[in-house]
């Protein structure tokens, strides 16, 4: 079973394909990590994608296609794309590859969210600096105000990455980019859709529903 994980940042795709990962024994590729991975073993292609990062540039479409073909020969189960494509032109090529070593996506699967409750849940979010442990604003305190229920620490941190304009724009570059990906999906009847804005163990049932 192939499956890619659609939606902005913030709406669960690492948490769900977690969650399928260890459920149906597949392999969770994710970009960033198979990249890294690529570069750190001495793959032919990792050593192209570190020659291009070592110059500064971007890594081209074509070399991240060639490290998913190799990590796809590894998954003996199927996979979860989790992070690509983010672009139509990288779905066409994503297509070509799968058809030339015989595989194909079985679900594509869009975590639907709201923007405006997306950028309240994910600007809210803050974390212990001592433990790391995780609360929100509003619907995760610790039960003692200024104090982390876990280690006792008073030391709290919020990421740059979790304030409201920089989830805004991260929104904006998703729906530019990204979210044209929802119609070319669509048109090949392999789309399908889950609320995202639901509570987790809620999307993870959705999920095995639409699975079965």
């Amino acid at each position: 079973m192939n499956i890619i994980l659609l939606g902005p940042p913030g709406a669960g795709k690492g948490t769900q394909s977690d969650f399928l990962r260890d459920s149906y024994g597949l392999s969770k590729l994710a970009t960033g990590d198979m990249l890294r991975a690529a570069v750190a073993a001495g793959t032919e292609m990792g050593k192209k994608a570190k020659a291009v990062m070592d110059s500064g540039a971007l890594v081209s479409d074509d070399i991240v296609i060639g490290i998913i073909r190799d990590a796809i020969k590894q998954c003996p189960k199927g996979f979860i794309l989790d992070g690509f494509p983010r672009t139509v032109a990288q779905a066409e090529a994503l297509d070509v590859m799968l058809a030339e070593i015989g595989k194909k996506l079985d679900h594509v699967i869009e975590l639907k969210v709201n923007d405006v409750e997306m950028v309240a849940r994910i600007s809210g979010r803050y974390s212990c600096g001592k433990c790391g442990a995780g609360y929100h604003d509003d619907f995760k305190k610790p039960v003692k105000e200024g104090v982390c229920d876990s280690c006792g620490s008073s030391e709290f941190k919020r990421r740059d990455d979790d304030r409201a304009e920089t989830v805004a724009k991260r929104l904006e570059a998703y729906h530019a980019q990204t979210a044209p990906l929802l119609p070319y999906y669509e048109k090949r009847g392999a789309l399908k859709s889950v609320d995202g804005m639901a509570a987790i163990e809620d999307v993870t049932e959705a999920l095995r529903t639409l699975l079965r």
